[in-house]
């Protein structure tokens, strides 16, 4: 059996240096960053729901979270030095405008928590986002839009993303009956498709930066901006909150985004890209369902067929991911 051992990253010097973790642990620990993914969806739904403004949850949520990495360009001057690169990039051609506004996608993710989440379920709303992180991952593959550079379009993707299609209407048949408008499910499901578009751009920034905190930064920069705008575009035509919930761990949201991106940057070096993801993924769905479980929202009671559905988005994400054509290579050898 062939040892496991971490792929540098083009260009990230901190990535080319030998990884001390082993790739069972890491894999832990990427599971465990998946699950705060869910978690997150949880604290902006609730935090949205008490607001009553879905749109100054997520600018709470996002502007903490810019806040918090601040700090960290003053405490780090690597930070601060990709930032001078990435803007010498943009001036040279290198790099296009467009690839700093992958925060957008990253807002209009943390919105559809604040407006849809609590109503949908964590499970039925992480279903919904890993089908289109699944599509979204298709086509980033197809038009080379990552770092990467453009990858074949294989049967096998075709089928993934067929099945985390399936998996979405195999969940929302549970919900028929329920008083959940279904119309509500696009807002996760285009947040997903968002978010490979995201990790694609951004990338591409780390990569000319040298820095994931500068990534990073840019990231919450470009996103908190749009909040920000649509928030007082929202409140002057149907007003601003008046008050705001008290409980400390509703505005948890940003710090944990910030933890989910940091965690990723240091066990990528172990894990690669592609198992990453699949660990990711595999968090997500397991913390939704245990969230649904453990604390359900209102109204909305952990059904067989969010299961299954959950089972089979994490199959559709195996199916993309997983390499066939090498392993049949390894069996005919």
């Amino acid at each position: 059996m062939t040892e496991l051992r971490a792929q540098p990253v083009p260009g990230d010097p901190v990535s080319a240096t030998r990884s001390v973790l082993p790739v069972w642990l890491a894999v832990i620990f990427s599971v465990l960053i998946g699950s705060l993914y869910a978690l997150q969806s949880r604290v902006n739904g609730e935090l949205g729901v008490q607001i009553g403004d879905g749109f100054a949850a997520a600018v709470i949520s996002f502007g903490s979270g810019l806040v918090i990495l601040c700090v960290g360009l003053l405490l780090w001057p690597t930070g601060r030095r990709g930032l001078t690169r990435v803007r010498e990039a943009v001036r040279s051609g290198s790099l296009s405008w467009w690839h700093l506004c992958g925060g957008v996608s990253g807002a209009f993710f943390v919105l559809s928590q604040g407006l849809a989440a609590s109503m949908l379920g964590i499970a039925l709303f992480t279903v919904a986002v890993v089908a289109g992180q699944t599509v979204s991952g298709l086509l980033m593959d197809r038009f080379g839009i990552g770092p990467g550079g453009r990858r074949p379009l294989t049967a096998t993707k075709i089928v993934g993303v067929v099945v985390a299609l399936v998996a979405v209407l195999w969940t929302v048949s549970g919900q028929l009956t329920s008083d959940v408008p279904l119309w509500l499910l696009w807002l996760p499901l285009v947040a997903g498709v968002g978010q490979g578009w995201q990790q694609a751009v951004n990338g591409r920034v780390r990569i000319l930066a040298n820095s994931a905190l500068t990534a990073t930064f840019l990231n919450f920069a470009t996103g908190t901006i749009a909040l920000v705008i649509a928030a007082v575009v929202h409140g002057l035509s149907a007003g601003f909150p008046t008050s705001l919930p008290t409980a400390p761990w509703l505005y948890l949201g940003g710090v944990i985004g910030c933890i989910f991106i940091a965690g990723a940057a240091v066990v990528v070096r172990t894990t690669g890209v592609l198992l990453l993801g699949l660990s990711i993924v595999a968090g997500q769905l397991l913390c939704a369902l245990a969230i649904d479980v453990i604390a359900p929202t209102s109204g909305h009671p952990l059904t067989l067929t969010t299961v299954g559905g959950s089972a089979l988005a994490l199959a559709a994400v195996v199916i993309v991911g997983f390499r066939w054509r090498l392993l049949g290579r390894r069996r005919r050898g």
